[in-house]
């Protein structure tokens, strides 16, 4: 076989993922708080970037749709230097030179259906100066592992990851997320568990089975609601609460006035006993939520609220007090362009004029998807807003995605560190997407959390002679509409710790005899 050397030309399309539409696809899915410390930066770097009021020139430039470089005066004195084409800055233009859309398309990382959302791209390369230019990748290139790795997490953390593990449906997670949040630093639970349910319209017994499971998390004794509570959980956990400890445990103000007698006649133990009961009482921790340290704890600032209407809708705006406010210093532009004369000069204003008004658009772009996500959500989710945590609906990122024609890693961005405040508290908006179960009669499907609901209605109304088994489960669960398997009954039934039907069996046969 003979070697031969020859020319070839090849026409290919390849997904290209400019630095601008990196910085749209970050600005999406920064919360609040992060935002603005990368505005912050962006107003440093940026000579052509200001805060919003601080100049009264004229209207931020980007926010017509084809808005360009306007001239302060209106005789054209202070026009720049060179000609305008070399500063387009229209929508078309931008769109021209970078090799991307402005529209609120924003791929996956990996996959080939985010990427057939993307326009063909253009053979153009990134050509601005990385002075000016602002753009994700510099982040992410100093990007500090060290200061991650070695930041403390904080109580509220460590119970929300353990939460993720013992909690399993949706809406048990939304109400131990609420109750989190009223955990003080020394890891007591503040607040009444009657306003919790009123807030989130769920039964007291819902509120306080969750409460239940969140008692047995690390450290041992948190989320309890009183010093009493606290020692008897971390009693508990060692095997030590038998009813004499139970007895020193309630009296503990007998403890405080050193009235051992008294003590001694309430536990019925003699002195030894007593004195190596209060040697125990001394090795537990009255506050076990300080091992995690005094954390500087940050409020949570909703980036949209949810109010009710006089017809009885619901009214979706954004909090403009997160929203950053910057626009394009158009005097200051004007003054720059006239004694600019070298080539570099004119690249590097023209970078900072580009990168600005992109930041301006995906600015704009960022706060108008939130909005329209947000409101996608309360339109699905109507039942929770109006009659609490009980009613909440299936939902998944692709039925919000097709209902408002953006793609699911969109939508997963949107909701990512964004919260929602509501008459209910305030919400991730995670939180509001629950799984489903099919209806065996090709209706409407049904909420897991409403399955799981129906399964303990089950097995509370079964009779000692006659246990439900996990197949009879789901026999009766077939005959009311809801097509689910055996092992989706047992996973349900082991997440809310309820026993097998040999050992409610057995439990209930002891408890007859």
């Amino acid at each position: 076989m003979a070697l031969s050397q020859r020319l070839e030309f090849r026409q290919s399309q390849a997904l290209v993922m400019t630095p601008q539409l990196m910085q749209a696809i970050k600005l999406l899915q920064l919360s609040s708080l992060d935002l603005a410390a990368y505005v912050e930066g962006e107003l440093e770097r940026n000579p052509l970037l200001e805060r919003a009021g601080n100049d009264e020139d004229g209207p931020p430039l980007g926010l017509e749709p084809e808005a360009g470089v306007r001239e302060p005066d209106g005789d054209g004195a202070n026009a720049p230097d060179w000609n305008g084409e070399d500063l387009e800055t229209s929508r078309s233009a931008m769109e021209q030179n970078l090799g991307t859309e402005l529209e609120n398309v924003f791929p996956d990382d990996s996959g080939d259906k985010a990427a057939a959302d993307l326009p063909p791209p253009a053979n153009t390369e990134w050509s601005g100066s990385g002075t000016g230019s602002g753009t994700g990748g510099a982040e992410d290139g100093s990007y500090n592992l060290e200061a991650f790795v070695s930041a403390e997490i904080s109580l509220a953390d460590h119970l929300a990851e353990q939460m993720a593990l013992a909690v399993t449906d949706p809406v048990g997670r939304m109400i131990g997320q609420y109750l989190v949040d009223m955990v003080d630093e020394a890891g007591y639970l503040s607040g009444d568990l009657d306003g919790v349910a009123e807030k989130l319209g769920a039964p007291r017994a819902a509120v306080e089975a969750v409460l239940k499971v969140m008692q047995t998390f690390d450290p041992p004794g948190v989320c309890a609601r009183s010093l009493t509570e606290c020692l008897a959980l971390q009693l508990k956990e060692r095997d030590r609460y038998d009813p004499a400890m139970q007895a020193l445990v309630e009296h503990l103000e007998l403890l405080a006035k050193r009235d051992l007698p008294a003590l001694r006649r309430i536990c019925g133990v003699n002195d030894e006993d007593l004195t190596d009961m209060i040697a125990e009482i001394r090795s537990l921790n009255p506050k076990p939520g300080l091992a995690f340290g005094s954390t500087v704890v940050q409020p949570i600032v909703p980036d949209v609220f949810v109010r009710a209407a006089p017809d009885g809708s619901w009214q979706i705006e954004l909090n403009s007090d997160t929203l950053p406010k910057v626009l394009i210093s158009q005097r200051y532009f004007t003054k720059v362009s006239k004694t600019t004369r070298n080539d570099k000069d004119k690249a590097y204003i023209a970078d900072c004029l580009q990168t600005a008004t992109w930041l301006v658009r995906a600015l704009d772009q960022r706060a108008k998807t939130i909005l329209k996500v947000s409101s996608e959500i309360v339109r699905q989710q109507d039942g929770f807003f109006a009659k609490g945590v009980q009613h909440l609906r299936p939902l998944n990122l692709k039925t919000v995605a097709d209902a408002i024609s953006m793609h699911e890693s969109t939508v997963s961005r949107v909701t990512a560190n964004k919260y929602m405040a509501t008459n209910r508290g305030i919400f991730e908006l995670k939180y509001f997407f629950t799984s489903s179960i099919a209806s065996a009669d090709g209706g409407e499907a049904h909420s897991a959390e409403a399955v799981r609901h129906r399964i303990r209605q089950l097995i509370d109304s079964e009779l000692a002679a006659d246990v439900l088994s996990d197949d009879t489960i789901v026999e009766k669960l077939r005959g009311s509409g809801i097509d689910i398997a055996r092992r989706t009954v047992a996973k349900y039934r082991e997440a809310m710790r309820i026993p097998s039907s040999v050992q409610r069996r057995r439990e209930k046969q002891a408890a007859i005899s």
